[in-house]
């Protein structure tokens, strides 16, 4: 895999020259909208070993069967099938991709919305280890409100992905929520009643396991939340049940803050099978321009991380997203668009900006001025390409982690998964 970054004067046929390759291919697996290019693009150029021409008669599963591969292999290597079986006459098929730049095999999760685009969703699902549904509620009294998942649960197993029930301590006005956090988990028979009605729903839904996402927790209960994890772990492991949490991205132990302080990196590291810290967010709707996951910052998280919570049990949060600034930002006031990265790229085209890239937070950028009232405004946009998420992706081996977790797959980034297939082999659970 080569990630190129697109300089002056290129095109796509001079790009194409120089690698060895074509136009239609690099248009193809980018997923390109245009021929046009703008400065500072990034394009992901692929070397496969083995390549076949579908002929007349084939079909999917007989192209795998005669090369000794899997439906799935075809399809994370061919993003252009859609998650699909439909072939076309003469369109090559890539069987053996070029060798990945690890032999580490890892877990991928992505979080969704029960309204995500469902072709979107069979496009990501065959890069998947586990998908996790956004989000069941609960009451203080431990009560679940229900989400309507069970179309989104039998299209996972189709894929052979392992479905995760997310349970979190949203209120009804869609906002985390300290005050029922603080009661149900100082509440023994709360605790309970929760931990019952997830093994129920578990069960009767065909979940694989379940991800706990309580956010904003008081520290005066903590050691509750630890032990909610812990006791619901024990109720479902003997099914076969995995247990996740997710964590704040913090970097010490006694990290100020109502968003760290009730989560305890140790204890979470003893009581679940897996946490998932939430490495984003640094560039966030309200705050400063900055890059949404600087993979500095997230390296201190790690850093602190693996000093409390085994290795194999940290699944590295990534961003599938950016942020549009109006400039100036004003504290209290502004607050940027979040926009898609193909979204982002297709902006600065249009606005016929430069992408620049921060070597520091390994993120690009790129500034543009809109007419505003007939007064020119600027505007900074923070979005993730191929180069940064190599940064971030590259962080798992050298940390030992057990995978990342995609937030969110609700819009497709061809980039993303190019870039991942090349670099790691995907673990799939279920058959």
């Amino acid at each position: 895999m080569v990630i190129y970054t697109v300089q002056n004067g290129d095109t796509l046929y001079s790009i194409a020259r120089r690698y060895g390759t074509t136009v239609a291919k690099i248009v193809r697996d980018n997923e390109l909208p245009s021929t046009a290019l703008t400065v500072g693009e990034t394009l992901v150029l692929l070397q496969p070993r083995t390549v076949y021409t579908v002929a007349a008669g084939d079909n999917l599963y007989s192209v795998a069967q005669k090369f000794g591969v899997t439906v799935g292999d075809l399809w994370r290597n061919n993003a252009f099938l859609g998650g699909g079986t439909d072939l076309r006459t003469g369109e090559v098929l890539t069987i053996v991709p070029e060798e990945r730049t690890s032999d580490r095999e890892i877990s991928v999760n992505a979080y969704v919305y029960p309204n995500v685009d469902r072709d979107v969703l069979r496009k990501t699902l065959p890069y998947l280890t586990y998908l996790t549904l956004f989000s069941y509620r609960t009451e203080e009294d431990g009560e679940l409100v229900g989400l309507e998942d069970d179309e989104l649960i039998e299209l996972a197993r189709a894929y052979g992905v392992a479905p995760i029930m997310l349970v979190s301590s949203l209120s009804e006005r869609g906002t985390f929520s300290p005050e029922l956090a603080r009661e149900l988990l100082s509440s023994e028979a709360a605790r309970e009643m929760l931990i019952e009605e997830i093994a129920a729903t578990l069960t009767r839904k065909r979940y694989a396991g379940v991800e706990v996402d309580f956010e904003y927790v008081p520290d005066e209960v903590a050691d509750e939340y630890v032990q909610f994890v812990r006791d619901l772990r024990a109720r479902l492991s003997p099914n076969g049940y995995e247990t996740f949490v997710s964590l704040s991205p913090k970097t010490s132990a006694d990290q100020p803050g109502l968003l760290y302080e009730g989560h305890d990196y140790a204890g979470m590291g003893e009581a679940a099978d897996k946490t998932f810290l939430m490495t984003y967010e640094w560039g966030y709707t309200y705050g400063p321009p900055m890059a949404v996951s600087p993979v500095d910052k997230v390296r201190g998280v790690l850093d602190y991380g693996v000093s409390e919570i085994p290795s194999e049990k940290i699944v590295m949060g990534v961003p599938n997203y950016g942020y549009d600034w109006k400039l100036p930002f004003v504290a209290g006031e502004s607050r940027a668009r979040s926009l898609g990265n193909v979204e982002a790229v297709a902006l600065a085209k249009e606005k016929r900006a430069r992408i620049e890239y921060d070597e520091v937070s390994a993120a690009p950028y790129f500034r543009y001025f809109e007419r505003e009232g007939g007064v020119p405004t600027e505007h900074v946009v923070w979005f993730e390409n191929a180069n940064s998420v190599a940064s971030l992706i590259g962080l798992v081996e050298s940390f030992a982690l057990d995978g990342i977790g995609i937030w969110t797959a609700m819009k497709y980034f061809p980039q993303l998964w190019l870039v991942l297939n090349a670099t790691y082999p995907i673990r799939k659970i279920l058959t």
